[in-house]
């Protein structure tokens, strides 16, 4: 009961193809349709230009996915997101990276979106400052699948380790050829890597991969197991890796609704910044511009082409 009347939510999906300037369509639509909140986008070159759209409607954005910094530094509102940031992410990775592995030479490529560019640049800074050598920084784009040119022009400074800003349909074939080039740099990537299919997309050579995810592991989130039990009994697939943050994303616009006892989108927004929920990924609270107060990166590798954890890191 919210405003006491019996309130059942009912989903509005629509797909935004990865593509900023649909998102932006999407996002009006969904203003448009009068939504209470917005579970979205997946990626920060989709959430970003969408978030303008969403504070213009006065509607409240969570994103469960996006890590560049800039999408809540732009003063809205309206932004919130229930992951760490890239500016927590790449620093993260790189402290991992010098103290864990004793890398101590690194090469850079990103993709050349706002994700892959910015996750890239924060482990960049992060990488000098932890003593680092970056003795390159490429950038392609999230459609190339040949990185041999990239790749042979790195092999020639003979980095310890080369940390990719990107997706894994991208990844993974970078880390393939790395391998087929005799490369034994070890490949450093971010979430967009970290996932469940990189072995099908780099075969064997997932095993030289070291990723981090914006969040807690699955298996140290307090209700990550049952979750994932509950999720591949009524999907019957395994879970994917942001399903959690969007369910939590999801209660938490729920609980905002509660407190303020309305359905009205001004007065949800206004009652998030006092959010304090306990979910599936554990403790959520925000900071004043919509970041988690409690950012944490898990770093994984594979092993056998299963991912398998290797570390906490609290930021």
């Amino acid at each position: 009961m919210i405003g006491g009347k019996k309130v059942t939510l009912q989903l509005d999906a629509q797909d935004d193809a990865g593509d900023p300037r649909t998102a932006t369509q999407v996002a009006q639509r969904l203003v448009d349709d009068k939504v209470i909140g917005v579970v979205g986008h997946h990626n920060s070159g989709t959430s970003i230009p969408a978030s303008r759209v969403y504070r213009d409607g006065g509607v409240v954005q969570i994103s469960q996915a996006a890590t560049n910094p800039t999408y809540t530094q732009q003063g809205f509102k309206t932004t919130y997101r229930v992951v760490a940031t890239d500016a927590q992410q790449g620093p993260a990775l790189a402290m991992y990276a010098a103290k864990n592995m004793s890398i101590r030479t690194v090469a850079v490529v990103d993709d050349a979106t706002a994700y892959g560019q910015g996750l890239a640049t924060e482990f960049e800074k992060a990488a000098k400052a932890a003593g680092m050598k970056v003795v390159s920084r490429d950038a392609t784009n999230d459609k190339a699948i040949d990185f041999r040119a990239i790749l042979t022009k790195i092999k020639g400074t003979n980095p310890d380790a080369i940390m990719y800003g990107g997706m894994d349909a991208t990844g993974g074939p970078l880390a393939k050829q790395a391998r087929q080039l005799g490369m034994r740099a070890k490949i450093l990537a971010g979430d967009g890597v970290c996932s469940t299919d990189l072995p099908k997309l780099a075969g064997p050579a997932s095993d030289n991969v070291v990723c981090s995810e914006a969040g807690i592991a699955l298996e140290k989130m307090p209700g990550g197991a049952a979750f994932a039990k509950r999720y591949e009994a009524r999907y019957h697939q395994p879970m994917q890796v942001y399903a959690p943050f969007s369910y939590d994303a999801v209660h938490i616009i729920v609980d905002a609704m509660k407190r303020a006892n309305s359905t009205d989108p001004a007065k949800v927004l206004a009652a998030m910044p006092a959010t304090d929920y306990r979910g599936v990924i554990g403790e959520t609270s925000f900071t004043p511009q919509g970041d988690l107060k409690h950012g944490a990166i898990s770093v994984f590798t594979y092993k056998s082409g299963k991912k398998a954890l290797l570390d906490i890191v609290k930021m």
